[in-house]
């Protein structure tokens, strides 16, 4: 037996309404549904584009605010022009933390930090390429 396909991810924020507008604002994914579980958590689901896999954020005030280790874990977005990327984030004031880099398969990417410490890599691929 193995499993069919990735679902969703969750992850565990301080602040649900910044995170939301970050994800929303800078980087364009779309609130699915927000509710509130059984046990009190806070949950928004997002879409991402072109993918069936789903961001799950988790708001549970009383277990206090949320502290990512460095370099624990990263989403990582593709996006079709990473100059342009580059330019929309300096115009929403989003500072790159890393980057931009070259990968020896001619990849680009960048990083930025979410709400939390998060890190985004923002990944621009060369046609064809399976991976970074």
């Amino acid at each position: 037996m193995k499993v069919r396909k990735l679902l969703h991810t969750r992850m565990r924020v301080s602040d649900m309404d910044q995170t939301i507008a970050f994800y929303r604002d800078v980087l364009g994914l779309e609130v699915l549904e927000r509710k509130v579980s059984p046990r009190g958590s806070h949950l928004a689901f997002l879409a991402v584009p072109n993918s069936d896999e789903l961001i799950e954020l988790c708001s549970f005030p009383p277990s206090g605010p949320v502290k990512v280790q460095e370099d624990l874990v990263h989403l990582a977005f593709e996006v079709d022009n990473l100059d342009e990327m580059i330019q929309e984030l300096t115009r929403k004031q989003i500072p790159i933390t890393d980057g931009p880099t070259r990968t020896s398969s001619g990849s680009r990417f960048i990083f930025i930090d979410a709400p939390d410490g998060y890190e985004v890599e923002l990944i621009e691929r060369p046609p064809g390429t399976v991976l970074v």
